[in-house]
């Protein structure tokens, strides 16, 4: 989201998020604004997985490890009375890393206000016939502590915990790879979490699915007290006032909570892919914005990437794995908006630890601009061949961002029949109701596009946005968009954050859009297996 808009969509994280349940998923922050404008609630999805036992990947674990017995004790709802509250800090902790694989440690560093017993819980999050989870592993019962609130740096505004480690796990080598949520209980029944990865790089799968952790620090606020904290957004002016652009960080550290209850801002567009690709039973694994930035993956081990959330902050190393991935042939799918945004930095800790800390001085002059360019928006940097624009998301995703709604808006179907859409009934011109929602994305004819490909704009969608203080509504049209490459490489973009929500739970639940994001995903399983036969 562009920086001076944060402000205008603040809302109480309390009342936002609800219940983040087995039945039901609903939006936080922004999203929370539009609860007015729901389309009703529709059937549940079906509990049970439709398992596939083999893949055109091979074996498939993740069927397996869903038959197990679940629970829904992962769950830490924000507006739960025992749910931390930043502004007390009754107990909060953060991961010394976002993934780790089997038989790797990491750490967990964990505060609490009032000393006393406490004791970590690590959920694998799924399917799980309805419940969420599944209870991994319970550490031993741990002694307490307040753990100090750093000040924020004077220069960049970066927030760094200096934490002694609680408890560190190696994760067994038993575990697959998956979403995974450490829940973090004190003796009086408090509790927050902070999740992370297992990963797998070297185990090819149909699906890899990868979350975003690089914008879920860029919203981060912790600690969100009315003092101290700050985001890529914003900071405070004055103890309980709310300020805007100009008080905000240029670095944010992974070395802190997330703010109150722990999930980050947007995980529920992740978790509701999460489980509703678990119940559907494909072989996934699962990596971080973090491992892409790193080099651990891979594409050619994956028929297909994912990125099923809310993706605005690309580092330069980022997107060549992914513009890497799609001249391999691996597909792509975007199922929110607002994508590759932001260009940043991934900078070391103090202590070395690499890629720790989030870089993005946005339209503030960047002091320590690489070769890479300085991190601004992408679509501000020059190509290389000093085109201004020539390195637009448009460019590899065929769509790009294009603005804020002011309320929900109906998503106008275009090309119904493209097998995008089969099986769905919708007719030209018809109307999924609030399926537009947050931020939108849509084609900009004067901005680049992917070379040699042919384009479907699947919707046609229009909206209101408010563009700033005093802007007013603006028009505006959303689309979701479709790549497909001459090779068959699909690139698609749903361009809205609801798509990931409507999958599944009674809040969003729509089977028109389940069945096209079914579609989507079984064209690109057997175009793969297809072009692998061929190839024989």
């Amino acid at each position: 989201m562009p920086g001076g808009l944060f402000q205008m969509f603040v809302v109480s994280r309390r009342k936002a998020m609800g219940t983040f349940g087995a039945g039901a998923v609903v939006a936080t922050g922004i999203g929370a604004a539009y609860a007015y404008q729901e389309a009703p609630a529709g059937p549940p999805p079906p509990s049970s997985p439709t398992v596939r036992k083999a893949t055109a990947a091979g074996a498939n674990p993740v069927a397996s490890e869903n038959a197990n017995e679940g629970t829904a004790d992962w769950e830490v709802p924000p507006g739960a009375r025992l749910s931390t509250k930043d502004r007390v800090g009754q107990i909060h902790g953060y991961a010394s890393t976002t993934s780790v694989a089997p038989g790797e440690p990491i750490a967990f560093h964990v505060s609490v206000r009032n000393p006393q017993p406490f004791h970590i819980a690590v959920y694998r999050l799924g399917h799980y016939d309805g419940a969420g989870g599944r209870l991994m592993t319970t550490g031993p019962q741990l002694t307490g502590s307040r753990q100090p609130t750093p000040v924020p740096h004077p220069g960049t505004g970066a927030i760094v915990c200096d934490w002694r480690p609680s408890w560190t796990l190696r994760v067994p080598t038993t575990w697959i790879s998956g979403v995974y949520l450490a829940v973090f209980q004190a003796e009086d029944g408090h509790r927050s979490c902070t999740p992370f990865v297992v990963r797998e790089p070297d185990r090819a799968a149909d699906l890899l699915v990868v979350l975003p952790f690089t914008t879920y620090q860029a919203y981060n606020q912790w600690p969100l007290d009315g003092r101290t904290g700050k985001n890529l957004y914003r900071g405070y002016t004055a103890p309980g006032v709310a300020g805007d652009s100009a008080h905000r960080a240029f670095e944010v550290s992974f070395d802190r909570p997330y703010s109150d209850h722990g999930l980050p801002r947007w995980a529920e567009l992740d978790l509701a892919f999460t489980r509703w690709v678990e119940a559907d039973g494909h072989d996934v694994t699962y990596a971080t914005s973090l491992d892409l930035h790193e080099g651990r993956i891979d594409p050619e081990h994956y028929t297909a990437m994912i990125f099923p959330g809310h993706d605005e902050y690309w580092s330069k190393s980022m997107r060549d794995v992914l513009e890497k991935a799609v001249a391999a042939g691996t597909h792509i799918a975007f199922l929110a908006a607002n994508n590759i945004y932001f260009h940043i930095r991934l900078a070391a800790a103090a202590d070395g630890t690499p890629a720790r800390t989030v870089v993005c001085y946005k339209q503030a002059t960047d002091p320590a601009a690489d070769a890479s360019g300085p991190t601004e928006r992408w679509r501000d940097l020059e190509d290389e061949h000093g085109r201004k624009c020539g390195r637009a998301e448009q460019g590899v995703l065929g769509v790009q961002y294009n603005g804020i709604l002011s309320a929900p808006a109906p998503l106008v179907v275009r090309e119904p029949d493209h097998w995008f859409w089969e099986g769905t009934g919708l007719k030209d011109g018809e109307e999924i109701p609030g399926l537009v929602a947050v931020e939108a994305d849509g084609y900009d004819d004067k901005m680049p596009s992917p070379k040699g490909a042919a384009r479907t704009l699947l919707s046609q969608s229009p909206y209101r946005t408010k563009s700033g203080k005093g802007a007013g509504h603006r028009r505006r049209i959303q689309n979701t968009g479709l790549i497909e490459h001459k090779d068959g490489t699909l690139v698609f973009v749903a361009g809205t954050f609801h798509w990931p929500l409507a999958l599944r739970g009674r809040a969003h639940y729509d089977p028109r859009v389940e069945r096209a994001t079914r579609n989507l995903i079984e064209r690109m399983l057997t175009s793969r297996a297809q072009a692998g036969a061929e190839s024989v």
